[in-house]
């Protein structure tokens, strides 16, 4: 088995550490691909000036991957959104992707700057230019705060000083019970186009949030066991969400719940029912009260060395929540402050960048913005009362 992957850097260290790391084997040496020069954590350098150079080299990889499919449903994509070359190779990645697969989902996975964890002094420039750009070339976007998972590793598995394999782990964990129904024949299988279908209300609106349940350490495994219910009901707290914002003080537009391991029908529907009539849940007065959920058989597992410790059942929550307005709010203010003195600015135009792209960028934010703004003040005008749903099909709630 050879993954179809494709690893780019526009340096070479990190494809160097995968070359010769513990699962060389695993990949084709031909889809591990870098540059020369890094892009210094700029967006500009990345998007302009670099990128183009390798960009060709990328795409032919690609072309050549796809072409062994039987059946291509689409693309998923990792990436973050600080750096120069996730942000700027990235965003020139995805406008090429949809020029030669357009009616392909592409699907991202992206590490979200957070306030308090920050190693790159532009990364709000980076990010809300990346963030404008995924808005118009990408189908859907599940963002992963570093913040977040560095509370959880604190909390959950007890780390004192996470390091980067231990956050690594974690997204990969998440990301692992998201593509298992692509992955593992079960019942309630969920593909891409189910999940960019059922999670995105408005053309705009495409960053789900991501939870998990559970987190635990080798200790608390052997004395802590979680039923159906109980794994249902902490997603919903914000706690084990892996974006810092405040779930509670949103609603959400759309849900999708995808359990692993040793889960019954009737208990995921008792759970779900459970949390219904407490009413914890609160939905926008304009979209069904409806779970879309998926169960897959194939038992959860961990990487070797994890300090993730392996248990009996385990579920992931993609949600569409008014609350992601609040993360918008704090990058934007962050952009704000650094360019209302137009810092940095001269690197990002000596790469090719014009000074009209900060507005219009800034632009672009403004109205996803404002789309959560509106989504939330309608939000909290409704009455909140949610009817109850029947059964649409054999995997709708």
């Amino acid at each position: 088995f050879v993954p179809r992957t494709v690893f780019v850097d526009l340096e070479p260290s990190c494809c160097d550490e995968i070359r010769t790391g513990p699962y060389r084997d695993l990949y084709h040496q031909e889809s591990i691909i870098n540059g020369k020069e890094d892009a210094a954590n700029n967006f500009a350098r990345g998007k302009y000036h670099l990128g183009p150079e390798i960009l060709d080299q990328v795409m032919h990889r690609i072309t050549r991957i796809t072409e062994t499919c039987e059946g291509l449903q689409g693309f998923i994509v990792y990436h973050s959104f600080s750096g120069g070359t996730g942000s700027g190779f990235g965003a020139l990645l995805m406008e090429k992707l949809t020029e030669e697969y357009n009616k392909k989902t592409k699907m991202l996975f992206n590490i979200f700057p957070s306030e308090r964890l920050c190693n790159v002094t532009v990364e709000p420039y980076n990010s809300v230019f990346c963030t404008s750009s995924l808005s118009e070339y990408c189908d859907i976007a599940f963002l992963v705060d570093n913040q977040a998972m560095y509370d959880i590793c604190i909390n959950n598995l007890n780390l004192d000083r996470p390091k980067y394999p231990n956050i690594n782990r974690l997204a990969a964990q998440v990301i692992s019970n998201i593509t298992c129904s692509l992955r593992f024949d079960s019942q309630l299988n969920c593909d891409l186009t189910q999940f960019q279908t059922n999670l995105v209300p408005l053309p705009k609106v495409i960053f789900p949030v991501c939870s998990f349940f559970p987190f635990l350490s080798a200790e608390k495994a052997f004395h802590e066991q979680f039923s159906v219910r109980e794994l249902t009901t902490a997603l919903f707290d914000s706690r084990n969400a892996m974006v810092k914002c405040n779930t509670d003080k949103g609603k959400y537009m759309a849900c999708c719940i995808i359990y692993r391991g040793d889960v019954l029908p009737k208990d995921m529907n008792e759970a779900i029912k459970f949390v219904k009539d407490k009413k914890t849940v609160n939905f926008v007065d304009w979209c069904p009260t409806g779970f879309k959920v998926g169960i897959n058989n194939a038992m959860p597992t961990t990487v070797p060395g994890s300090d993730i410790a392996k248990v009996q059942r385990n579920a992931v929550m993609m949600s569409n929540t008014t609350a992601f307005g609040q993360v918008m709010q704090r990058l934007d203010d962050r952009y704000d402050m650094l360019f209302s003195k137009r810092a940095f600015v001269f690197w990002y135009v000596g790469e090719g960048m014009e000074e009209g792209e900060f507005q219009e960028a800034r632009e672009d934010l403004r109205v996803l913005e404002d789309v959560y703004g509106e989504l939330s003040r309608e939000a909290g005008g409704a009455d909140g009362e949610e009817d109850e749903a029947e059964v649409a099909g054999d995997d709708v709630y």
